[in-house]
């Protein structure tokens, strides 16, 4: 297809194209390296996926095949980033969740979405495969990564940037007494706002 596109030389100046994945690697398929988890787990392993973005007109060529390990964004931001490089307006009744970082799927920022992003598990899956008593839900803002269950309670803080495998649980360092106490408030209140699951665990 790559080849087909190069080819072409209308194609190749009006094409981009984005490989992802949905989430994680399964459980004793695949591996997630340093990273804690796998697919259906809050934890860094079930969540983040890779993301290629290739387009010859697009990105230039000193960017081709660099790899941005810095920038946090959402699959729910490529609607209004592809939208952007479209030229389609949202419409002024439409509210979107995603953030238009056109540039950074690009290569020509580095920049991050602005808003926290929140994750919830699949309702079935408090245990999964060897793993037990996962977490609920999950908030990301930033550096900070808070995972607690449904009503707050276990809650896990980690630096994301510094310790990539989530391994050391900050939550009651009171050093960080503020930042965890605070988002776990806003995921749990973000929790509470989302319709309800209808499985009898998923209060």
């Amino acid at each position: 297809m790559f080849d087909l596109i190069k080819r072409d030389n209308q194609l190749c100046n009006n094409t981009l194209i984005l490989i992802c994945s949905d989430n994680g690697h399964e459980p004793d398929c695949g591996s997630g390296g340093i990273l804690r988890g796998a697919k259906v787990t809050l934890y860094e392993g079930g969540i983040r996926s890779p993301l290629i973005v290739w387009g010859p007109r697009f990105i230039e060529k000193n960017k081709s095949g660099l790899r941005n390990k810095r920038s946090v964004f959402s699959a729910i931001d490529l609607v209004p980033s592809l939208m952007s490089l479209a030229k389609v307006e949202v419409p002024g009744d439409v509210k979107l969740d995603g953030e238009n970082l056109l540039p950074t799927l690009l290569g020509k920022s580095d920049h991050s979405r602005h808003r926290p992003l929140y994750f919830r598990r699949p309702p079935d899956r408090k245990r999964w495969k060897k793993m037990t008593d996962l977490p609920d839900l999950a908030i990301r803002d930033g550096k900070w990564k808070l995972l607690c269950d449904y009503d707050g309670s276990k809650p896990q803080l980690y630096d994301i940037f510094s310790d990539h495998g989530e391994t050391k649980n900050l939550a009651f360092n009171p050093a960080y007494s503020e930042i965890s106490g605070r988002m776990t408030k806003q995921v749990v209140a973000w929790h509470e706002l989302m319709p309800a699951d209808k499985s009898a665990d998923f209060k």
